[in-house]
C-alpha cells in the first residue's frame, strides 16, 4: 500500500510530510524509558528488518488477480510498544523509498501515516492492547493481533483513498475507489493478521515478558535466551529476504489492482496514474538519484533474480543497522537525562 508521487497533489503531500516529520519528533521525544530498555533496542533492529524482508514477500490473494504484501505495524507494536513501533516502521519506509525507490518521495508522509501512525500510535491501543488486557496469551493474541491488523489496513486504505479525494485526482473517484479498496485489504488484513498472530505467538513462547503487557517474569524457568530469539529472527529475515523473495506474486498489489480497476471504469482502461513537472519531477529525480536497487533490482541487469535476494538482504541490515541505532540513541539520550535531572 505504497502510495507513488501521482496520487497526492503538493499541497496534500507536503502538508502528510510535515503530520509525519512532526510524529517522529514526538514519538522519539516521548518515548518511555521501559519502552526501549536495553534487551529491546537489539529486538528493533531485527524486527524492523523482518519488516522489511516481509513487505517485499507479495502473496496472491485468490479469485481477485491481485496481491498484498505485510504492513508491518502491529507487529512491531506487539514486540515494542506502540511509540518504538512507530520510530521502526517509520525507518522501514524511508529506507525503502531513498534506497528502493519503493513510494514516491512526496508521498513518503502519507505512507508513514497510513502504515506507520495509524496502525502503531492509534489501533495499537486502542484495539491490541485493550483486546489482550494486560496479559497476553495464546487465546487473546491471535483475536487481537487478527483484530487490530484488519482494523489498521481498513483505515490506512481509507486514508488512501481520503488523500487521492483531498489532492483532487479525478481518475479515482472516492466511492468507486473505496468500494475496491477496502474488500481487497480486509482480504489482506486478515493474511497478515494470521502472519502476525503467529510470530507473535512464536516470540511469546520463547520469551512472553517480550511482548508488550505481559507481566512474566524477565526470565522463564527453562525459557529461551533473548540472544537465542534474536539469532532466530536474523535467520527468518535472510530467508524471507534472500530466498522467498524470488517467488513473489506477480499480481498486483492491493493499491495498485484498485486504482487499475477503477480507471478502467472511470476512463475505460487500465493505467497508471503519472506526475510530471514542477515538484512532482524534483521529488523523483531526488529520490532516484538516490536508490541504488530501483523496485528492488540491479540498475545494469533489471530481471536478474539476484537483485531480489540481495535488495531483501541488504535492505534487512540496513533498516538493522538504522532502526537499532535509532533505538541506541533514544534510550542513551533517557538516560543521560535522567542522571542529569538526578544530580
Amino acid at each position: 500500500m505504497h502510495m507513488a508521487d501521482a496520487l497526492v497533489s503538493p499541497a496534500v503531500g507536503m502538508a502528510m510530510n510535515a503530520i509525519s516529520v512532526a510524529a517522529i519528533v514526538a514519538a522519539a521525544a516521548n518515548v518511555k524509558k521501559d519502552e526501549l530498555a536495553e534487551k529491546k533496542v537489539p529486538i528493533m533492529g531485527v524486527a524492523g528488518a523482518l519488516v522489511f524482508a516481509g513487505q517485499m514477500i507479495n502473496f496472491t490473494i485468490p479469485a481477485t488477480g491481485s496481491s498484498g504484501h505485510i504492513g508491518g505495524g502491529i507487529l512491531l507494536a506487539g514486540l515494542l510498544g506502540g511509540v518504538p513501533a512507530f520510530l521502526s516502521i517509520a525507518a522501514v519506509l524511508i529506507i525503502q523509498c531513498l534506497f528502493f525507490a519503493d513510494g514516491g518521495l512526496l508521498a513518503l508522509g502519507s505512507n508513514i501515516f497510513n502504515l506507520g501512525v495509524i496502525p502503531c500510535l492509534f489501533v495499537y491501543p486502542l484495539i491490541f492492547k485493550p483486546l489482550i488486557k494486560g496479559n497476553a496469551d495464546y487465546r487473546r493474541l491471535p483475536i487481537a493481533s487478527v483484530a487490530a491488523v484488519i482494523v489498521g489496513l481498513q483505515l490506512g486504505a481509507l486514508c488512501v483513498v481520503l488523500q487521492t479525494l483531498f489532492s483532487g485526482i479525478t481518475a479515482l473517484p472516492f466511492g468507486t475507489f473505496a468500494a475496491l479498496m477496502m474488500p481487497i485489504h480486509l482480504a489482506i488484513g486478515i493474511v497478515e493478521g494470521i502472519v502476525t498472530a503467529a510470530v507473535l505467538c512464536f516470540v511469546y513462547k520463547m520469551r512472553p515478558e517480550i511482548i508488550d503487557g505481559s507481566a512474566r517474569p524477565a526470565e522463564r524457568p527453562g525459557g529461551v535466551s533473548t540472544k537465542k530469539l534474536l539469532i532466530a529472527f536474523v535467520v527468518m529475515t535472510v530467508v524471507v529476504g534472500g530466498a522467498l523473495s524470488l517467488f513473489v506474486s506477480a499480481n498486483p498489489d492491493g493499491l495498485e489492482w484498485a486504482i487499475g480497476k477503477t480507471t478502467y471504469k472511470v476512463l475505460g482502461e487500465e493505467t497508471e496514474l503519472e506526475a510530471v513537472g514542477g515538484i512532482f519531477d524534483g521529488a523523483a529525480s531526488l529520490r532516484d538519484s538516490v536508490a541504488f536497487l530501483p523496485d528492488y533490482a540491479f540498475t545494469s541487469d533489471p530481471e536478474n533474480a539476484m537483485g531480489t535476494s540481495v535488495s531483501g538482504i541488504f535492505g534487512a541490515a540496513i533498516t538493522f543497522i538504522f532502526a537499532g541505532a535509532t533505538g541506541f540513541v533514544i534510550s542513551r539520550t533517557k538516560k543521560r537525562k535522567k542522571a542529569v535531572v538526578n544530580v
